[in-house]
């Protein structure tokens, strides 16, 4: 892998946050100015990618570049989760499985970053991608818990959980009957797909793809000449908050270290091979290959904190944000493009 692609001025910031969280310094990025980034970039993203949707249009390529993102956000975490319920308990296998089977907007939009670097061009349509990737993991992992507590006959009591994410939202998960668990999916695909992060995002596409070229030309200076700077400084605060994050991995199973590390890489493998098969562009199919990749740290922890609480934080949380981000953000990008690429 070249050098060249880790002297990235985000990428470096971030570094160069890591750096100062491990050594403790009194650096620190304000929570309003982190929320208020966050929602820049992906309103940013979805201009951009509306910007470029409106260019291309709908057509079969959009259509096959959605339907991968679909199965890859339900096959993922039905694999983790039967392969990690050989370690850990079937609660934290469901709650690994919902982080892994879920997505990281941070990295993606850190390679979309990486790919306009290197002149490579991808669909609009891939924010969208990211979007529809979200929720199903989440679902899965609430109805795995379900079923292990009917099975364990352990009652779950009535819940509130906020999804987290650039705009927080909430989702509902009723307490059980007398007879057993029961969940109020209404509420929460509701609310998953209501969950402000996603509408900023998905609302900016929309309004990219109604105006068109432009709206390009009105837009440039906020969603392309700041994009840059803008997710240097956001990314300087997820390496601080990455560096507080890495002592919750201290004790670790070796096998589950692997698995932060490894899984990532056979997710990407299996969306490349799939954006082989459908015969996606390279572009969409780096993007496709850093969703599979990711892991989120924001909605899925908000929300398994408190839908699976006999799941371990530190470990979900841990594992997806001290580990595979850094590791995703320095080489992951570099080696789904150059394998996306050919290059």
């Amino acid at each position: 892998m070249n050098m060249h692609n880790l002297l990235d001025p985000a990428i470096l910031f971030f570094l160069v946050g890591v750096v100062a969280g491990l050594l403790r310094s009194n650096l620190e990025i304000p929570p309003p100015i982190s929320r208020f980034l966050s929602m820049y970039l992906l309103m940013a993203l979805g201009l951009k990618g509306g910007f470029a949707l409106a260019a291309s249009g709908l057509n079969a390529q959009v259509v096959a570049g959605l339907g991968l993102a679909l199965v890859l956000a339900v096959v993922v975490p039905l694999l983790g989760f039967t392969l990690l319920r050989r370690w850990v308990s079937g609660f934290d296998a469901a709650a690994l499985a919902a982080t892994y089977g879920s997505v990281s907007a941070v990295t993606f939009i850190t390679a979309t970053g990486h790919l306009d670097k290197l002149g490579v061009p991808y669909g609009g349509h891939m924010a969208a991608a990211m979007a529809l990737m979200e929720s199903p993991a989440i679902v899965l992992a609430v109805l795995l818990a379900n079923r292990m507590r009917q099975r364990s006959l352990v009652p779950a009591s009535g819940l509130t959980v906020g999804m987290g994410g650039a705009g927080a939202g909430s989702a509902v998960l009723a307490g059980p009957p007398a007879g057993g668990s029961h969940t109020n999916w209404r509420k929460l695909l509701h609310e998953s797909f209501t969950d402000g992060s996603q509408l900023l995002l998905l609302g900016a596409m929309a309004v990219g793809l109604l105006t068109g070229e432009p709206g390009h030309q009105a837009m440039q200076p906020f969603s392309g000449d700041l994009f840059k700077g803008m997710l240097a400084f956001f990314l300087l605060d997820m390496g601080l908050m990455a560096a507080r994050n890495l002592p919750g991995l201290r004790g670790r199973s070796p096998v589950l270290l692997a698995y932060g590390v490894l899984a990532p890489l056979l997710h990407a493998a299996l969306a490349w091979a799939l954006a082989r098969t459908a015969g996606l562009p390279p572009g969409d199919t780096a993007l496709l290959m850093t969703l599979a990749a990711s892991a989120s740290y924001i909605a899925v922890p908000a929300v398994v904190r408190y839908a699976i609480p006999e799941a371990n934080p530190s470990l979900y949380f841990g594992l997806s944000l001290g580990l595979t981000f850094p590791l995703n953000l320095v080489l992951g990008i570099p080696l789904y493009a150059r394998l996306a690429t050919g290059g």
